[in-house]
C-alpha cells in the first residue's frame, strides 16, 4: 500500500513537470491529477489566444485556464497567425509511462515522431483560434503563418488533458494557451531641408523597433537606394544610447552593384539588444541626389533569422518600411521682347537660394560644375538638379513654412540691344520636365525703344545752321524796319 502510494507521488511529480514544459506562458498545473481518473473516451480541445508580446512581463496565470478580459486589458490581440498543432505518436498520457516518456521530450525531438500534416488553425480579430475534438495525446503546437516584422514564439508542447488548477484531483480537457509575439515596427524619414542642388547630402533615417525576445537569433537592415541616389556614408546607434561597436557588434556593407546598404547585428550586438528591448535601433544614411525627379525609397528591417530568406512584403518576411520621397526638378526660363513677344537668344542668367544672396551677388548655386546658363536660339535656358520648392522632408510645405525653398534669378548679360533686368526675378521648381516653361521673363530695349538724339551729327548742323539762318533773318528784318522809321521822320 505504501509503495502505491509512493509511485503515484512520483507520477503525479512527473505530470507536473511535463506540464510545466510543455506550454509556452499558458498552460502548467501546479499538481497532477490522479491518472486513473482520465477518461480515455474523452476527446480534448486546445484554444490559442495570441497577443503581442508586452513591454513588461505580465505575470499572469500560465495553468490552461482561461483568462478574464480585465486580466488580458491593454495587451494586444494579433489576428492572422496561423499554427499547426500535430500529435505526438507513442505517448499515451492514460499510462504512467506515457506520461515519463512525454516529459522527457523536447520540442525539436517530439516533432521528429510528430503526425504529419497535422490540422492548422488561424486567429481571429480577437487574436483567437480553437480546434475541437482532438484525441487526448500530446501535441506540438508550431506558429507557422504571421505577419511580417513578427517573431513568432518558438515551438511548444501541451498535453490534453491537463490538471485543472482549481480542483486538483480532476482533468481538464478544454486547455486556454497564451503564447506571445514579438512585433517589430519600423520607420523611415528622409532630411532634405537644407539641400538645395544636386550634390548636397540627402539624410535618411531608418528606426527599426528591436524584438522583445531572448535570445535573438538574427537581426538585419537593408536599404536599397534608388539609382538617382549615390550612397555617402552610414552610422548606427540604440535610441537609448548604449554602446555599439562597429566590426564587433554590427557590420556595415554597401553593395555598389545593386545600390544596397546591409546592416548586419553580430551575437555580441544581438545579445546588447535584447538587454534593451525598449530601445530602438536607429540608421542614419547619407546620400547625394545625381538625378532630377521624384525618389521614393524604403527600408527593410528583419527582426529574425528566419526573416532572412523571406521575400519582403510576405508573410514571416521583414518590416518593410512605408516609402519616402525627395523630389527634385528644373527650372526652366523663357526670355522674350517685351512687346513682340519674339524668343530672345543671349540672356545670362545665374540663381541663388535668397533674396538677399541675389541682391548682394553671393553664394550663388552651382551645379557640377556650373554657375551660369544661357538662352538658346528658342530663348529657352534650362537650370536642372534643383530640390522642390513646395517639398521638404517628405512633405509638402506651403511659402513660409520651415523647408519652402523659392529661388531667385539674376540676369549677368542682356541678349543684344536689350537692356539688363532691374531686380532678381524669384520663381519656384515644382516639376522635372523639362519641356514645362518655369518663368517666362521679359526683356526690354535699350532706353525702352525711346531713340536718342544724335550728337555730332548732320541732323544736328542742320538744325544749327537753320537756326542762324533764321536768326538772321529777324536780325535784319529789325534792322530795316529801324532805317525806315528814321527816314520817315
Amino acid at each position: 500500500m505504501k509503495s502505491s502510494k509512493v509511485r503515484r507521488r512520483i507520477v503525479a511529480s512527473l505530470a507536473v513537470i511535463a506540464s510545466a514544459a510543455m506550454l509556452a506562458l499558458g498552460a502548467g498545473g501546479a499538481h497532477a491529477a490522479n491518472i486513473a481518473n482520465i477518461d480515455p473516451s474523452q476527446t480534448g480541445t486546445l484554444t490559442i489566444h495570441k497577443y503581442q508580446t508586452p513591454a513588461t512581463p505580465t505575470n499572469l496565470p500560465n495553468n490552461g485556464t482561461a483568462l478574464t478580459p480585465a486580466q488580458l486589458a491593454g495587451l494586444t490581440p494579433m489576428a492572422g497567425v496561423t499554427f499547426t498543432v500535430q500529435k505526438v505518436n507513442n505517448i499515451d498520457l492514460t499510462t504512467n509511462a506515457g506520461w515519463t516518456a512525454a516529459a522527457a521530450l523536447t520540442p525539436a525531438q517530439a516533432a521528429a515522431q510528430a503526425a504529419t500534416p497535422g490540422s492548422t488553425v488561424t486567429t481571429d480579430a480577437t487574436g483567437t483560434a480553437t480546434l475541437g475534438n482532438l484525441p487526448l495525446g500530446l501535441y506540438l503546437v508550431t506558429e507557422t503563418g504571421y505577419p511580417a516584422g513578427v517573431t513568432p514564439s518558438a515551438p511548444f508542447l501541451v498535453t490534453l488533458p491537463m490538471t485543472d488548477p482549481v480542483n486538483e484531483n480532476n482533468w481538464m480537457y478544454n486547455v486556454n494557451v497564451y503564447p506571445k509575439n514579438a512585433v517589430t515596427g519600423a520607420t523611415k524619414t528622409v532630411t532634405d531641408a537644407p539641400a538645395i542642388k544636386i550634390g548636397d547630402n540627402v539624410q535618411w533615417t531608418i528606426t527599426g523597433d528591436i524584438p522583445n525576445v531572448n535570445p535573438i537569433d538574427g537581426y538585419r537592415i537593408t536599404d536599397k537606394l534608388d539609382p538617382k541616389l549615390s550612397y555617402s556614408s552610414a552610422t548606427v546607434k540604440l535610441s537609448n544610447g548604449a554602446t555599439l561597436t562597429l566590426g564587433t557588434d554590427y557590420t556595415v556593407v554597401f553593395d555598389t552593384a545593386s545600390n544596397t546598404l546591409t546592416v548586419d547585428f553580430t551575437a555580441s550586438g544581438r545579445a546588447i539588444l535584447a538587454a534593451n528591448p525598449t530601445a530602438k535601433v536607429v540608421v542614419t544614411v547619407n546620400t547625394t541626389v545625381n538625378a532630377v525627379g521624384q525618389i521614393a525609397n524604403t527600408a527593410n528591417v528583419y527582426p529574425n533569422a528566419a526573416s532572412f530568406n523571406i521575400t519582403p512584403g510576405q508573410p514571416g518576411g521583414p518590416v518593410v518600411t512605408p516609402p519616402v520621397i525627395t523630389k527634385w526638378g528644373d527650372i526652366v526660363l523663357h526670355k522674350q521682347d517685351s512687346k513682340t513677344s519674339a524668343s530672345l537668344a543671349g540672356a545670362t542668367f545665374s540663381v541663388y537660394p535668397t533674396q538677399a544672396d541675389a541682391l548682394a551677388g553671393t553664394n550663388a548655386i552651382t551645379i557640377s560644375g556650373v554657375s551660369s546658363w544661357t538662352t538658346d536660339a528658342t530663348g529657352n535656358l534650362v537650370i536642372s538638379g534643383l530640390r522642390y520648392s513646395n517639398w521638404a522632408n517628405g512633405v509638402a510645405v506651403n511659402p513660409g513654412q520651415p523647408g519652402y525653398q523659392s529661388y531667385w534669378l539674376v540676369e549677368t548679360k542682356a541678349p543684344a540691344g536689350y537692356e539688363l533686368l532691374a531686380q532678381p526675378v524669384e520663381t519656384t521648381v515644382t516639376s522635372s520636365d523639362p519641356s514645362v516653361v518655369t518663368v517666362t521673363i521679359n526683356n526690354v530695349l535699350h532706353n525702352a525703344g525711346f531713340q536718342l538724339p544724335l550728337t555730332g551729327g548732320v541732323g544736328t548742323w542742320a538744325l544749327t545752321a537753320g537756326g542762324i539762318l533764321v536768326l538772321a533773318g529777324a536780325g535784319l528784318f529789325m534792322v530795316t524796319g529801324r532805317r525806315k522809321r528814321n527816314e520817315a521822320k
